[in-house]
């Protein structure tokens, strides 16, 4: 039976070390700001930006939304990221995907400045991952990080396969790796003989958003299995990547969907958006 990763007891315990930090922050006249800027009416991006706005309250940090309409022009959506640049009581700005196909997402990111990325999508954060220096990293593979160190989980020379290669969970995720000392297969939809690499994973990471792509059969015994997808299947339960029921039994280590890896990614983007502050005002990250 496998150890179970509690990602919402983790995500919570991260929460309340960051509340000391910010209760700290506030003691120095320093308030933490994130804005949040939201393209249309997608429901499932109003849910999640709801839970930052949550997550930034409990924490301490201060909030602010901008609502765009969907058929906002390219122009005005960087002259908005421009503006929030220079305004010096903002910390962290995060783009909530996805916006309108109209939209050119990536020269949006490139707007944003990278002392204030703390998505980690901007080019200078994703260059900085790629050659080991300090930076913004996206948050749903910093949370899986996270997850490993508290879990005792060592990366080195592990056999790492990741199936997804998305900006946001899949090439961040092979720097992570690979800056753990691990050997990391990046597997995708045009892979050949997909079996024969999950199966020999040591630490099998699902990032595709399939649900129960994942099946029994292509999980070595003893892996440690991270599951990042967040599904709903015909009767509208959440369900993850893996399947859980039958995988679980022969796995060493397994992430549980809901409760997994989803209560960390915003759990790190707070951790972000302290860090920026602090970093604005020249503060150690450490008191």
């Amino acid at each position: 039976m496998a150890v179970l990763i509690d990602g919402k007891a983790l995500a919570k315990k991260i929460r309340e070390e960051l509340k000391i930090d910010c209760d700290k922050l506030r003691t120095n006249k320093i308030i933490p700001k994130l804005a949040v800027i939201m393209v249309g009416d997608n429901p499932a991006s109003k849910v999640y930006v709801r839970n930052k706005s949550r997550a930034c309250e409990e924490i301490g940090i201060e909030y602010e939304e901008y609502l765009l309409e969907d058929n906002i022009k390219q122009e005005e959506l960087i002259e908005l990221i421009e503006k929030l640049n220079e305004d010096k009581s903002i910390n962290g700005i995060l783009l909530q995907s996805p916006i309108p196909g109209h939209l050119n997402i990536n020269q949006a990111f490139k707007a944003i400045s990278y002392r204030k990325d703390v998505d980690g999508f901007t080019p200078s954060s994703v260059g900085k991952l790629s050659i080991g220096e300090d930076t913004f990293i996206s948050c749903t593979p910093y949370g899986v990080i996270k997850m490993f160190e508290e879990y005792n989980i060592d990366l080195t020379g592990k056999d790492v396969v990741i199936v997804g290669r998305s900006n946001i969970v899949g090439k961040p995720l092979i720097q992570c790796c690979l800056n753990k000392n691990a050997t990391v297969t990046v597997c995708h939809s045009k892979t050949k003989n997909l079996k024969e690499h999950t199966k020999r994973a040591d630490i099998l990471i699902a990032a595709i958003g399939k649900p129960k792509f994942i099946t029994k059969d292509m999980v070595k015994e003893g892996a440690v299995v991270i599951d990042v997808g967040i599904n709903r299947n015909e009767e509208g339960k959440l369900v993850g990547d893996v399947d859980f029921e039958n995988i679980e039994p022969i796995a060493s280590h397994i992430t549980p969907v809901p409760g997994g890896v989803g209560p960390m990614t915003i759990a790190m983007l707070m951790n972000n958006v302290i860090k920026a502050a602090k970093e604005q005002n020249n503060k150690n990250t450490k008191f």
